[in-house]
């Protein structure tokens, strides 16, 4: 899905746009002032890295795949008076800054990209040790839901594949497409209540 290169423009089109939009919203709210340095984990082609360095933020993006990586450099030149500190590809769950080094980290695709909870709780424990003191990590999920809402809303429930993706969502949150089928990559689906106490295993 993502070795395709359309990341980089799906927050520019269709109802991404509001995604993009609230994102940037939050972001602006909760991320201490500029020019605190921020860690992008998970940061794609750098879409939110590259704006929060347009508005004085101190980017570092690390991101598992490299035509993303790649792509995220070539933007950062383009901007050559607010470029990203760095771009690399890396993982998640072991990164590769020191202890106490930066204001906030991003984790905008690890905690539905990684399907075991002990990875996602690794992704944490690491998005934690490179903070500061009084720093903050901004994560995002993906609700269980979204396939039913995607499914009713699009009329996707006419394919049987499609209803028992949709239920095993529901199940147990392990997002698993049919082979061939244009649906979202494997991941995993947090529950909203869950999501809150970082407890995938009992779900009211």
């Amino acid at each position: 899905m993502y070795t395709k290169g359309g990341e980089a423009a799906r927050l520019a089109s269709g109802h991404n746009q509001l995604e993009h939009l609230r994102v940037q919203e939050l972001l602006l709210r909760f991320l201490p002032p500029a020019p605190a340095r921020v860690i992008d984990v998970g940061g794609g082609p750098g879409v939110h890295a590259l704006w929060l360095a347009r508005h004085g933020y101190v980017l570092d993006l690390l991101d598992v795949v490299p035509l993303h990586v790649e792509q995220a450099r070539t933007a950062s030149q383009l901007q050559a008076e607010t470029p990203l500190g760095s771009a690399a590809v890396g993982d998640a769950r072991a990164l590769p800054f020191e202890t106490g080094s930066t204001d906030a980290v991003l984790l905008f695709g690890p905690l539905y990209h990684l399907i075991e909870r002990k990875d996602r709780l690794k992704a944490l424990s690491e998005a934690r040790r490179v903070l500061k003191e009084g720093g903050v990590v901004l994560a995002m999920s993906v609700n269980r839901f979204a396939s039913t809402f995607d499914g009713l809303f699009g009329g996707l429930y006419a394919d049987p594949e499609f209803m028992a993706m949709a239920d095993q969502d529901l199940a147990n949150g392990q997002h698993r497409p049919p082979l061939g089928k244009p649906y979202f990559t494997t991941t995993f689906f947090h529950h909203p209540l869950a999501l809150r106490r970082l407890d995938d295993a009992h779900v009211p």
